[in-house]
Protein backbone atom coordinates (compact mmCIF):
# COMPACT_ATOMS: atom_id res chain seq x y z
CA UNK A 1 0.00 0.00 0.00
CA UNK A 2 1.47 3.35 -1.01
CA UNK A 3 1.09 6.49 1.03
CA UNK A 4 1.30 9.84 -0.71
CA UNK A 5 3.24 12.52 1.09
CA UNK A 6 1.28 15.77 1.07
CA UNK A 7 3.04 18.71 -0.50
CA UNK A 8 3.79 21.92 1.38
CA UNK A 9 0.73 23.84 2.36
CA UNK A 10 0.26 27.39 1.25
CA UNK A 11 1.61 30.17 3.42
CA UNK A 12 -1.94 31.11 4.38
CA UNK A 13 -2.71 27.50 5.38
CA UNK A 14 0.43 27.26 7.50
CA UNK A 15 -0.40 30.50 9.27
CA UNK A 16 -3.96 29.31 9.91
CA UNK A 17 -2.78 25.99 11.36
CA UNK A 18 -0.15 27.70 13.52
CA UNK A 19 -2.61 30.23 14.91
CA UNK A 20 -5.25 27.56 15.57
CA UNK A 21 -2.73 25.43 17.50
CA UNK A 22 -1.51 28.49 19.38
CA UNK A 23 -5.05 29.43 20.43
CA UNK A 24 -5.77 25.84 21.48
CA UNK A 25 -2.58 25.64 23.59
CA UNK A 26 -3.31 28.99 25.26
CA UNK A 27 -6.89 27.99 26.05
CA UNK A 28 -5.84 24.55 27.37
CA UNK A 29 -3.13 26.06 29.53
CA UNK A 30 -5.50 28.66 30.92
CA UNK A 31 -8.12 25.97 31.62
CA UNK A 32 -5.59 23.83 33.50
CA UNK A 33 -4.37 26.80 35.49
CA UNK A 34 -7.93 27.83 36.26
CA UNK A 35 -8.82 24.29 37.39
CA UNK A 36 -5.92 24.04 39.82
CA UNK A 37 -6.41 27.59 41.05
CA UNK A 38 -10.19 27.27 41.41
CA UNK A 39 -9.88 23.94 43.28
CA UNK A 40 -7.44 25.45 45.74
CA UNK A 41 -9.66 28.47 46.20
CA UNK A 42 -12.74 26.21 46.59
CA UNK A 43 -11.09 24.13 49.30
CA UNK A 44 -10.01 27.27 51.15
CA UNK A 45 -13.52 28.67 50.86
CA UNK A 46 -14.93 25.38 52.18
CA UNK A 47 -12.62 25.55 55.21
CA UNK A 48 -13.70 29.09 56.00
CA UNK A 49 -17.37 28.16 55.57
CA UNK A 50 -17.07 25.05 57.78
CA UNK A 51 -15.16 27.01 60.43
CA UNK A 52 -17.75 29.78 60.49
CA UNK A 53 -20.68 27.34 60.76
CA UNK A 54 -18.99 25.31 63.49
CA UNK A 55 -18.19 28.42 65.54
CA UNK A 56 -21.71 29.77 65.10
CA UNK A 57 -23.23 26.49 66.36
CA UNK A 58 -20.77 26.18 69.25
CA UNK A 59 -21.44 29.75 70.41
CA UNK A 60 -25.24 29.30 70.32
CA UNK A 61 -26.74 29.49 73.89
CA UNK A 62 -29.36 26.89 72.95
CA UNK A 63 -26.64 24.41 72.07
CA UNK A 64 -24.89 25.04 75.41
CA UNK A 65 -28.18 24.57 77.23
CA UNK A 66 -29.04 21.38 75.31
CA UNK A 67 -25.63 19.91 76.14
CA UNK A 68 -26.68 19.91 79.84
CA UNK A 69 -29.97 18.05 79.15
CA UNK A 70 -30.51 14.39 79.92
CA UNK A 71 -31.05 13.65 76.17
CA UNK A 72 -29.09 16.24 74.13
CA UNK A 73 -29.86 14.50 70.82
CA UNK A 74 -33.59 15.15 71.11
CA UNK A 75 -33.03 18.93 71.03
CA UNK A 76 -29.84 19.19 68.97
CA UNK A 77 -30.60 16.81 66.04
CA UNK A 78 -33.44 18.95 64.56
CA UNK A 79 -31.41 22.10 65.15
CA UNK A 80 -28.35 20.62 63.39
CA UNK A 81 -30.36 19.49 60.37
CA UNK A 82 -31.96 22.95 60.03
CA UNK A 83 -28.57 24.69 60.18
CA UNK A 84 -27.18 22.23 57.59
CA UNK A 85 -29.94 23.16 55.13
CA UNK A 86 -29.54 26.88 55.80
CA UNK A 87 -25.71 26.97 55.52
CA UNK A 88 -25.38 24.37 52.72
CA UNK A 89 -22.83 22.24 54.55
CA UNK A 90 -22.86 18.45 54.24
CA UNK A 91 -22.87 17.64 57.95
CA UNK A 92 -22.93 19.17 61.40
CA UNK A 93 -21.94 16.80 64.17
CA UNK A 94 -22.38 17.83 67.81
CA UNK A 95 -20.76 15.50 70.34
CA UNK A 96 -19.70 15.25 73.94
CA UNK A 97 -16.05 15.67 74.98
CA UNK A 98 -15.48 11.94 74.50
CA UNK A 99 -16.52 12.15 70.84
CA UNK A 100 -19.90 10.41 71.23
CA UNK A 101 -22.20 11.92 68.56
CA UNK A 102 -25.35 13.75 69.64
CA UNK A 103 -26.24 14.66 66.01
CA UNK A 104 -25.48 13.30 62.56
CA UNK A 105 -27.07 13.47 59.09
CA UNK A 106 -27.50 9.71 59.33
CA UNK A 107 -29.55 9.04 62.48
CA UNK A 108 -28.01 5.55 62.75
CA UNK A 109 -24.66 7.18 63.50
CA UNK A 110 -25.97 9.00 66.58
CA UNK A 111 -24.35 7.56 69.67
CA UNK A 112 -21.34 6.35 67.69
CA UNK A 113 -17.85 7.69 68.15
CA UNK A 114 -16.80 10.66 65.96
CA UNK A 115 -14.22 9.74 63.29
CA UNK A 116 -11.59 12.39 63.27
CA UNK A 117 -9.19 14.30 65.48
CA UNK A 118 -10.42 16.19 68.52
CA UNK A 119 -7.27 16.78 70.58
CA UNK A 120 -6.82 20.46 69.67
CA UNK A 121 -10.52 21.17 70.18
CA UNK A 122 -10.38 19.61 73.66
CA UNK A 123 -7.61 22.13 74.43
CA UNK A 124 -9.95 24.95 73.43
CA UNK A 125 -8.67 25.47 69.82
CA UNK A 126 -10.58 25.55 66.57
CA UNK A 127 -8.92 23.80 63.63
CA UNK A 128 -9.67 22.46 60.16
CA UNK A 129 -8.60 19.27 58.42
CA UNK A 130 -9.36 16.99 55.49
CA UNK A 131 -10.47 13.62 56.82
CA UNK A 132 -12.31 10.53 55.52
CA UNK A 133 -15.28 9.79 57.73
CA UNK A 134 -18.60 8.03 57.42
CA UNK A 135 -19.62 10.34 54.54
CA UNK A 136 -16.31 9.99 52.73
CA UNK A 137 -13.46 12.50 52.39
CA UNK A 138 -14.46 15.93 53.67
CA UNK A 139 -13.04 19.31 54.62
CA UNK A 140 -14.14 19.83 58.22
CA UNK A 141 -13.72 22.22 61.12
CA UNK A 142 -13.77 21.13 64.79
CA UNK A 143 -14.38 23.63 67.60
CA UNK A 144 -15.17 23.31 71.35
CA UNK A 145 -18.42 24.15 73.16
CA UNK A 146 -17.27 25.94 76.28
CA UNK A 147 -19.02 26.62 79.55
CA UNK A 148 -16.59 29.15 80.88
CA UNK A 149 -13.14 27.58 80.79
CA UNK A 150 -14.56 24.04 80.74
CA UNK A 151 -15.16 22.17 77.40
CA UNK A 152 -18.60 20.57 77.62
CA UNK A 153 -18.86 19.41 74.00
CA UNK A 154 -17.53 19.62 70.46
CA UNK A 155 -18.99 20.75 67.13
CA UNK A 156 -17.75 19.55 63.72
CA UNK A 157 -19.05 21.05 60.43
CA UNK A 158 -17.81 19.82 57.07
CA UNK A 159 -18.22 19.81 53.29
CA UNK A 160 -17.52 16.67 51.33
CA UNK A 161 -14.58 16.76 48.87
CA UNK A 162 -16.84 15.38 46.15
CA UNK A 163 -19.07 18.39 46.54
CA UNK A 164 -16.08 20.72 46.25
CA UNK A 165 -14.92 18.87 43.13
CA UNK A 166 -18.39 19.14 41.61
CA UNK A 167 -18.41 22.91 42.18
CA UNK A 168 -15.01 23.23 40.48
CA UNK A 169 -16.13 21.03 37.62
CA UNK A 170 -19.20 23.20 37.08
CA UNK A 171 -16.98 26.28 36.92
CA UNK A 172 -14.54 24.47 34.64
CA UNK A 173 -17.37 23.43 32.32
CA UNK A 174 -18.46 27.04 31.99
CA UNK A 175 -14.84 28.06 31.41
CA UNK A 176 -14.37 25.43 28.73
CA UNK A 177 -17.57 26.60 27.04
CA UNK A 178 -16.25 30.17 26.93
CA UNK A 179 -12.83 28.91 25.77
CA UNK A 180 -14.43 26.83 23.02
CA UNK A 181 -16.39 29.86 21.88
CA UNK A 182 -13.20 31.95 21.87
CA UNK A 183 -11.39 29.22 19.93
CA UNK A 184 -14.16 29.03 17.32
CA UNK A 185 -14.29 32.83 17.01
CA UNK A 186 -10.49 33.04 16.73
CA UNK A 187 -10.43 30.24 14.17
CA UNK A 188 -13.11 31.95 12.05
CA UNK A 189 -11.29 35.29 12.25
CA UNK A 190 -7.98 33.63 11.40
CA UNK A 191 -9.55 31.82 8.48
CA UNK A 192 -11.03 35.04 7.09
CA UNK A 193 -7.74 36.90 7.40
CA UNK A 194 -5.75 34.05 5.92
CA UNK A 195 -8.23 33.65 3.08
CA UNK A 196 -7.52 37.24 2.15
CA UNK A 197 -3.79 36.63 2.48
CA UNK A 198 -4.16 33.53 0.29
CA UNK A 199 -5.76 35.65 -2.42
CA UNK A 200 -2.88 38.14 -2.26
CA UNK A 201 -0.23 35.40 -2.43
CA UNK A 202 -2.15 33.50 -5.14
CA UNK A 203 -2.12 30.40 -2.97
CA UNK A 204 1.68 30.15 -2.96
CA UNK A 205 3.54 28.82 0.04
CA UNK A 206 6.63 30.36 1.61
CA UNK A 207 9.08 28.30 -0.49
CA UNK A 208 7.34 29.29 -3.71
CA UNK A 209 7.30 32.96 -2.69
CA UNK A 210 11.02 32.79 -1.86
CA UNK A 211 11.77 31.15 -5.21
CA UNK A 212 9.69 33.74 -7.06
CA UNK A 213 11.58 36.51 -5.26
CA UNK A 214 14.92 35.00 -6.33
CA UNK A 215 13.75 34.76 -9.94
CA UNK A 216 12.42 38.31 -9.75
CA UNK A 217 15.73 39.68 -8.48
CA UNK A 218 17.75 37.75 -11.05
CA UNK A 219 15.55 38.86 -13.95
CA UNK A 220 15.39 42.41 -12.69
CA UNK A 221 19.15 42.91 -12.71
CA UNK A 222 19.88 40.76 -15.76
CA UNK A 223 18.01 42.84 -18.34
CA UNK A 224 19.86 45.76 -19.89
CA UNK A 225 16.69 47.77 -20.35
CA UNK A 226 15.78 50.08 -17.50
CA UNK A 227 12.88 49.32 -15.21
CA UNK A 228 11.49 51.89 -12.80
CA UNK A 229 8.51 51.46 -10.50
CA UNK A 230 6.82 54.36 -8.69
CA UNK A 231 4.33 54.14 -5.84
CA UNK A 232 1.10 56.10 -5.62
CA UNK A 233 3.01 59.15 -4.30
CA UNK A 234 5.42 59.12 -7.28
CA UNK A 235 8.27 57.89 -5.12
CA UNK A 236 10.77 55.34 -6.42
CA UNK A 237 9.65 51.90 -5.23
CA UNK A 238 12.08 49.88 -7.35
CA UNK A 239 14.83 50.51 -9.90
CA UNK A 240 17.11 47.99 -11.58
CA UNK A 241 20.76 48.37 -12.56
CA UNK A 242 19.87 49.27 -16.14
CA UNK A 243 17.55 52.02 -14.94
CA UNK A 244 20.28 53.52 -12.75
CA UNK A 245 22.69 53.60 -15.70
CA UNK A 246 20.22 55.02 -18.21
CA UNK A 247 18.94 57.72 -15.85
CA UNK A 248 22.41 58.49 -14.51
CA UNK A 249 21.43 58.19 -10.86
CA UNK A 250 23.58 56.76 -8.09
CA UNK A 251 23.16 55.85 -4.46
CA UNK A 252 20.01 54.74 -2.71
CA UNK A 253 17.13 56.41 -4.56
CA UNK A 254 14.37 54.09 -3.34
CA UNK A 255 11.81 56.14 -1.44
CA UNK A 256 12.79 59.43 -3.09
CA UNK A 257 10.43 61.42 -5.28
CA UNK A 258 11.03 61.44 -9.04
CA UNK A 259 11.24 65.24 -8.87
CA UNK A 260 14.33 64.89 -6.63
CA UNK A 261 16.36 62.77 -9.07
CA UNK A 262 17.66 65.75 -11.06
CA UNK A 263 16.33 64.53 -14.42
CA UNK A 264 15.51 66.89 -17.33
CA UNK A 265 12.17 68.63 -16.91
CA UNK A 266 10.45 66.99 -19.94
CA UNK A 267 11.51 63.53 -18.75
CA UNK A 268 10.39 64.25 -15.19
CA UNK A 269 7.04 65.46 -16.51
CA UNK A 270 6.59 62.27 -18.52
CA UNK A 271 7.35 60.11 -15.47
CA UNK A 272 4.87 62.07 -13.35
CA UNK A 273 2.13 62.06 -15.99
CA UNK A 274 -1.09 60.26 -15.10
CA UNK A 275 -1.79 59.16 -18.67
CA UNK A 276 0.26 56.33 -20.27
CA UNK A 277 3.19 57.18 -22.52
CA UNK A 278 4.01 54.89 -25.48
CA UNK A 279 7.44 54.90 -27.19
CA UNK A 280 8.07 58.51 -26.25
CA UNK A 281 11.58 59.82 -26.96
CA UNK A 282 13.37 61.82 -24.25
CA UNK A 283 16.88 63.12 -23.77
CA UNK A 284 19.10 63.01 -20.70
CA UNK A 285 22.50 64.59 -20.37
CA UNK A 286 24.16 61.92 -22.51
CA UNK A 287 21.49 59.53 -23.81
CA UNK A 288 18.41 59.31 -25.99
CA UNK A 289 15.76 57.22 -24.22
CA UNK A 290 12.47 55.73 -25.30
CA UNK A 291 10.06 55.44 -22.37
CA UNK A 292 6.81 53.56 -21.89
CA UNK A 293 4.63 54.05 -18.83
CA UNK A 294 1.71 52.01 -17.52
CA UNK A 295 -0.46 52.70 -14.51
CA UNK A 296 -0.90 50.03 -11.83
CA UNK A 297 -4.43 50.34 -10.50
CA UNK A 298 -7.05 48.30 -8.72
CA UNK A 299 -9.88 50.70 -8.04
CA UNK A 300 -7.35 53.30 -6.92
CA UNK A 301 -3.97 54.56 -8.08
CA UNK A 302 -1.25 52.25 -6.84
CA UNK A 303 1.75 53.35 -8.88
CA UNK A 304 3.43 53.41 -12.27
CA UNK A 305 5.63 50.93 -14.13
CA UNK A 306 8.16 52.57 -16.47
CA UNK A 307 10.44 50.89 -19.00
CA UNK A 308 13.46 52.65 -20.47
CA UNK A 309 15.32 51.78 -23.69
CA UNK A 310 18.59 53.36 -24.77
CA UNK A 311 18.37 54.40 -28.43
CA UNK A 312 21.36 56.73 -28.43
CA UNK A 313 23.31 54.61 -30.92
CA UNK A 314 20.15 53.90 -32.92
CA UNK A 315 19.31 57.59 -33.12
CA UNK A 316 22.84 58.35 -34.28
CA UNK A 317 22.67 55.61 -36.90
CA UNK A 318 19.27 56.90 -38.04
CA UNK A 319 20.81 60.34 -38.45
CA UNK A 320 23.61 58.89 -40.53
CA UNK A 321 21.06 56.87 -42.52
CA UNK A 322 19.07 60.04 -43.21
CA UNK A 323 22.26 61.71 -44.41
CA UNK A 324 23.07 58.74 -46.64
CA UNK A 325 19.50 58.78 -47.96
CA UNK A 326 19.91 62.46 -48.72
CA UNK A 327 23.20 61.79 -50.47
CA UNK A 328 21.53 59.07 -52.52
CA UNK A 329 18.69 61.36 -53.52
CA UNK A 330 21.21 64.06 -54.42
CA UNK A 331 23.22 61.64 -56.52
CA UNK A 332 20.04 60.43 -58.23
CA UNK A 333 19.10 64.01 -58.98
CA UNK A 334 22.60 64.82 -60.20
CA UNK A 335 22.61 61.70 -62.32
CA UNK A 336 19.33 62.84 -63.87
CA UNK A 337 20.76 66.28 -64.53
CA UNK A 338 23.97 64.77 -65.88
CA UNK A 339 21.96 62.63 -68.25
CA UNK A 340 20.12 65.72 -69.47
CA UNK A 341 23.41 67.54 -69.98
CA UNK A 342 24.89 64.53 -71.73
CA UNK A 343 21.93 64.38 -74.09
CA UNK A 344 22.44 68.09 -74.75
CA UNK A 345 26.12 67.56 -75.56
CA UNK A 346 25.30 64.60 -77.83
CA UNK A 347 22.60 66.60 -79.58
CA UNK A 348 24.97 69.51 -80.18
CA UNK A 349 27.53 67.17 -81.67
CA UNK A 350 24.94 65.57 -83.91
CA UNK A 351 23.94 69.05 -85.09
CA UNK A 352 27.57 69.73 -86.04
CA UNK A 353 28.09 72.22 -83.26
CA UNK A 354 31.09 70.47 -81.65
CA UNK A 355 32.66 73.66 -80.33
CA UNK A 356 29.46 74.68 -78.54
CA UNK A 357 29.18 71.16 -77.12
CA UNK A 358 32.71 71.32 -75.70
CA UNK A 359 32.06 74.80 -74.29
CA UNK A 360 28.82 73.62 -72.64
CA UNK A 361 30.44 70.51 -71.10
CA UNK A 362 33.47 72.46 -69.90
CA UNK A 363 31.29 75.06 -68.19
CA UNK A 364 29.34 72.36 -66.30
CA UNK A 365 32.54 70.64 -65.17
CA UNK A 366 34.04 73.92 -64.02
CA UNK A 367 30.89 74.74 -62.00
CA UNK A 368 30.88 71.35 -60.24
CA UNK A 369 34.64 71.47 -59.63
CA UNK A 370 34.41 75.01 -58.31
CA UNK A 371 31.84 73.92 -55.71
CA UNK A 372 33.99 70.96 -54.65
CA UNK A 373 37.14 73.12 -54.55
CA UNK A 374 35.36 75.76 -52.45
CA UNK A 375 34.21 73.24 -49.85
CA UNK A 376 37.46 71.28 -49.69
CA UNK A 377 39.56 74.46 -49.58
CA UNK A 378 37.58 75.74 -46.62
CA UNK A 379 37.04 72.44 -44.80
CA UNK A 380 39.53 69.73 -45.63
CA UNK A 381 38.37 67.52 -42.75
CA UNK A 382 36.94 64.63 -44.83
CA UNK A 383 33.79 63.86 -42.83
CA UNK A 384 32.64 67.47 -42.64
CA UNK A 385 33.59 68.09 -46.29
CA UNK A 386 31.53 65.11 -47.44
CA UNK A 387 28.63 66.23 -45.25
CA UNK A 388 28.73 69.77 -46.67
CA UNK A 389 28.86 68.52 -50.28
CA UNK A 390 25.89 66.24 -49.72
CA UNK A 391 23.88 68.87 -47.87
CA UNK A 392 24.68 71.36 -50.65
CA UNK A 393 23.14 69.08 -53.24
CA UNK A 394 20.11 68.45 -50.99
CA UNK A 395 19.61 72.15 -50.40
CA UNK A 396 19.81 72.90 -54.13
CA UNK A 397 17.09 70.32 -54.73
CA UNK A 398 14.86 72.26 -52.33
CA UNK A 399 15.67 75.61 -53.87
CA UNK A 400 18.03 76.73 -51.09
CA UNK A 401 21.60 77.87 -51.71
CA UNK A 402 24.08 76.46 -49.22
CA UNK A 403 27.33 78.42 -48.91
CA UNK A 404 30.50 77.89 -46.94
CA UNK A 405 31.67 81.20 -45.48
CA UNK A 406 35.00 82.65 -46.45
CA UNK A 407 36.35 82.56 -42.89
CA UNK A 408 35.92 78.77 -42.70
CA UNK A 409 39.18 76.89 -42.28
CA UNK A 410 39.39 73.42 -40.83
CA UNK A 411 42.38 71.24 -41.72
CA UNK A 412 42.37 67.46 -41.87
CA UNK A 413 43.75 65.79 -38.73
CA UNK A 414 43.05 68.82 -36.57
CA UNK A 415 40.18 67.32 -34.59
CA UNK A 416 41.14 65.12 -31.60
CA UNK A 417 40.02 61.52 -31.16
CA UNK A 418 37.81 62.63 -28.28
CA UNK A 419 35.53 64.33 -30.82
CA UNK A 420 34.24 61.51 -33.06
CA UNK A 421 33.01 62.17 -36.58
CA UNK A 422 29.57 60.78 -35.70
CA UNK A 423 29.01 63.59 -33.19
CA UNK A 424 30.10 66.20 -35.74
CA UNK A 425 27.58 64.78 -38.23
CA UNK A 426 24.87 64.95 -35.55
CA UNK A 427 25.64 68.57 -34.72
CA UNK A 428 26.26 70.08 -38.15
CA UNK A 429 23.78 67.87 -40.02
CA UNK A 430 20.87 68.76 -37.73
CA UNK A 431 21.77 72.47 -37.76
CA UNK A 432 21.87 72.52 -41.58
CA UNK A 433 18.62 70.56 -41.90
CA UNK A 434 16.93 72.94 -39.49
CA UNK A 435 18.30 75.96 -41.38
CA UNK A 436 17.21 74.61 -44.79
CA UNK A 437 13.70 74.00 -43.41
CA UNK A 438 13.60 77.59 -42.15
CA UNK A 439 15.06 79.19 -45.30
CA UNK A 440 12.98 77.25 -47.83
CA UNK A 441 10.42 79.50 -49.44
CA UNK A 442 12.08 82.76 -48.40
CA UNK A 443 13.39 85.40 -50.83
CA UNK A 444 16.91 84.44 -52.01
CA UNK A 445 16.81 81.40 -49.73
CA UNK A 446 20.30 80.79 -48.44
CA UNK A 447 22.08 78.90 -45.66
CA UNK A 448 25.61 79.89 -44.67
CA UNK A 449 27.93 77.49 -42.85
CA UNK A 450 31.14 78.44 -41.05
CA UNK A 451 33.58 75.96 -39.50
CA UNK A 452 36.87 77.03 -37.98
CA UNK A 453 39.03 76.82 -34.87
CA UNK A 454 40.00 79.61 -32.56
CA UNK A 455 41.55 80.16 -29.14
CA UNK A 456 39.35 81.57 -26.39
CA UNK A 457 40.84 82.25 -22.95
CA UNK A 458 43.78 80.04 -23.81
CA UNK A 459 41.55 77.09 -24.74
CA UNK A 460 41.30 75.92 -28.37
CA UNK A 461 37.74 75.63 -29.62
CA UNK A 462 35.96 74.33 -32.70
CA UNK A 463 33.29 76.77 -33.85
CA UNK A 464 30.42 75.61 -36.05
CA UNK A 465 28.04 78.37 -37.14
CA UNK A 466 24.93 77.97 -39.33
CA UNK A 467 22.75 80.91 -40.34
CA UNK A 468 19.72 81.11 -42.62
CA UNK A 469 17.44 83.64 -44.29
CA UNK A 470 14.28 82.31 -42.67
CA UNK A 471 11.90 84.08 -40.28
CA UNK A 472 14.29 83.74 -37.33
CA UNK A 473 13.63 82.67 -33.75
CA UNK A 474 11.33 84.57 -31.41
CA UNK A 475 13.44 85.79 -28.46
CA UNK A 476 10.77 84.33 -26.16
CA UNK A 477 11.57 80.89 -27.60
CA UNK A 478 15.37 81.24 -27.46
CA UNK A 479 15.59 78.54 -24.80
CA UNK A 480 12.52 76.49 -25.71
CA UNK A 481 13.80 75.68 -29.24
CA UNK A 482 16.37 73.34 -27.66
CA UNK A 483 13.75 71.36 -25.75
CA UNK A 484 12.64 68.01 -27.11
CA UNK A 485 9.30 68.27 -28.89
CA UNK A 486 9.39 72.02 -29.54
CA UNK A 487 8.81 73.00 -33.17
CA UNK A 488 7.07 75.80 -35.06
CA UNK A 489 6.29 73.45 -37.96
CA UNK A 490 3.67 70.67 -38.12
CA UNK A 491 4.95 67.24 -37.18
CA UNK A 492 5.98 64.95 -39.98
CA UNK A 493 5.91 61.15 -40.07
CA UNK A 494 8.93 60.88 -37.81
CA UNK A 495 7.97 63.74 -35.52
CA UNK A 496 9.70 67.08 -34.98
CA UNK A 497 11.49 68.91 -32.23
CA UNK A 498 14.32 66.39 -31.71
CA UNK A 499 17.14 67.72 -33.93
CA UNK A 500 18.12 70.79 -31.90
CA UNK A 501 17.69 68.84 -28.66
CA UNK A 502 20.19 66.27 -29.97
CA UNK A 503 22.57 69.06 -30.97
CA UNK A 504 22.42 70.52 -27.49
CA UNK A 505 22.87 67.13 -25.84
CA UNK A 506 25.90 66.32 -27.97
CA UNK A 507 27.41 69.77 -27.33
CA UNK A 508 26.98 69.45 -23.59
CA UNK A 509 28.44 65.94 -23.63
CA UNK A 510 31.65 67.46 -25.03
CA UNK A 511 31.46 70.36 -22.54
CA UNK A 512 30.57 72.75 -25.32
CA UNK A 513 27.89 75.42 -25.75
CA UNK A 514 25.01 76.08 -28.13
CA UNK A 515 23.52 79.53 -28.66
CA UNK A 516 21.02 81.10 -31.03
CA UNK A 517 20.95 84.72 -32.20
CA UNK A 518 19.59 86.83 -35.04
CA UNK A 519 21.63 86.55 -38.23
CA UNK A 520 22.79 89.51 -40.24
CA UNK A 521 19.97 90.48 -42.56
CA UNK A 522 17.40 88.48 -40.63
CA UNK A 523 16.96 84.80 -39.99
CA UNK A 524 18.51 82.72 -37.20
CA UNK A 525 22.13 81.99 -36.45
CA UNK A 526 23.07 78.91 -34.39
CA UNK A 527 26.59 78.64 -33.04
CA UNK A 528 28.25 75.64 -31.39
CA UNK A 529 31.58 75.91 -29.57
CA UNK A 530 33.39 72.72 -28.67
CA UNK A 531 36.66 72.70 -26.68
CA UNK A 532 39.42 70.72 -28.39
CA UNK A 533 41.58 68.50 -26.22
CA UNK A 534 44.14 65.93 -27.29
CA UNK A 535 47.20 64.32 -25.71
CA UNK A 536 49.75 66.43 -27.60
CA UNK A 537 49.31 70.17 -26.88
CA UNK A 538 51.54 73.21 -26.88
CA UNK A 539 52.69 74.94 -23.73
CA UNK A 540 49.55 77.03 -23.67
CA UNK A 541 47.33 73.98 -23.98
CA UNK A 542 46.86 74.60 -27.73
CA UNK A 543 46.98 71.72 -30.23
CA UNK A 544 49.86 72.17 -32.61
CA UNK A 545 47.56 72.22 -35.68
CA UNK A 546 45.45 74.98 -34.17
CA UNK A 547 48.48 77.05 -33.21
CA UNK A 548 49.75 76.81 -36.77
CA UNK A 549 46.38 77.63 -38.34
CA UNK A 550 45.35 80.47 -36.01
CA UNK A 551 46.97 83.37 -34.37
CA UNK A 552 46.44 83.65 -30.63
CA UNK A 553 42.91 84.84 -30.01
CA UNK A 554 42.08 85.40 -33.70
CA UNK A 555 40.06 83.78 -36.44
CA UNK A 556 41.36 82.36 -39.71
Amino acid sequence: MRFSVPGPRSLAGQLFAMQAVLIAVVVAGYALFSYVSDRSQAEEAARRQARAVARSVADSPSVLAASRAADPSAELQPYALKVMRDTEVDFITIMDPRGIRWTHPDPDQIGQTFQGHTEKALRGETFTETYTGTLGPSVRAVTPIQDGPRVVGLVSAGIRVDEITQRVQDQLTALLGVAAGALVLGAVGTYVINARLRRHTHGMNAAELSRMHDYHQAALHAVREGLLMLDGQYRVALINDGGRVLLGVAGDVVGRSVAELGLPAPLTGALLASEPRVDEVHLTASRVLVINTSQVSGGERRGTVITLRDVTELQSLMGELDSERGFTQALRSQAHEAANRLHTVVSLIELGRAEEAVEFATAELELAQALTDQVVAAVSEPVLAALLLGKTAQANERGVELMVSEDSSLDDGLLPETLPARDLVTILGNLIDNAVDAAQGSVRARVTVAAYTMISDGIPELVLRVSDTGPGVNPEHAEAVFQRGFSTKPAGPGGRGLGLALVRQTSQRHEGSLTVAEADGGGAEFEVRLPLREPGTTAGGVPSGVAAARGAGGDA
